[in-house]
């Protein structure tokens, strides 16, 4: 169910992202109880719980996402994935000396609701999680990443959207969460450094085109890693 930023594969962008995943840890980081440890910050397993639990409360009023969060076998890797992924572009967009404004995040949702669902507020949020498991309260940040992948690749030197673009944007995501020195605890998984991503749960760094359309005309989504 957990998708990201293609049509085809994984991990929502920003799903349930709004409460904060990472606390700061003194001298250094503090893997006791974490789901993963980035940079000097940890992800709590009790924040990875909790993010799962609010996904599966969310979908259960959207059959399709419900579906899809059914089959589900490593929802709590994959939420995980997308937390640690998160904490990668806010690092390479803050390397990169830019910035994503909260203006650019509201006119971002007003031209999606428009153009995607053709107005419809209610259609749009529906989308969202039935596609990408974005409940509504979440879609701010799924929109503020997505704004901040198209700044980097431009940053980079590139169209958004064009093949080099995305090579190029996966390999300096790869660099910059090496930097981090990810750690991820092993009932979660191992890190791929290769990747940038834990073990199979492969998330290509590009942007999602896919429109979105309301419930009663998107197909049940076939796919969860």
């Amino acid at each position: 169910m957990v998708r990201r930023r293609t049509a085809v594969s994984t991990a929502a962008v920003a799903l349930l992202l709004a409460s904060p995943a990472l606390t700061a840890c003194g001298s250094g980081p503090n893997r006791t109880g974490a789901a993963a440890v980035v940079g000097d910050q940890r992800i709590a397993m009790s924040t990875v719980q909790a993010r799962v639990s609010d996904l599966r409360t969310a979908a259960n009023g959207n059959p399709q996402a419900a579906q899809a969060v059914s089959g589900a076998t490593q929802l709590p890797t994959q939420v995980l994935n997308v937390i640690v992924q998160t904490q990668v572009v806010d690092k390479a967009l803050a390397d990169k000396g830019l910035t994503v404004s909260a203006g650019e995040v509201q006119r971002e949702y007003d031209a999606e609701v428009q153009q995607l669902a053709g107005g419809s507020q209610k259609s749009y949020e529906a989308g969202m999680l039935a596609q990408y498991g974005t409940p509504p309260d979440q879609i701010n940040s799924y929109l503020h990443e997505k704004i901040a992948i198209t700044k980097i690749i431009a940053a980079l030197g590139y169209q958004p959207g064009s093949d080099g673009g995305e090579k190029a944007l996966e390999d300096y995501m790869v660099q910059t969460a090496k930097s981090l020195h990810v750690h991820i605890n092993p009932r979660y998984g191992v890190w791929d450094g290769k990747s940038a991503s834990i073990g199979k749960v492969k998330d290509p760094w590009v942007i999602d085109k896919t429109p979105v359309t309301s419930p009663d005309d998107t197909a049940a989504p076939t796919d969860v890693a």
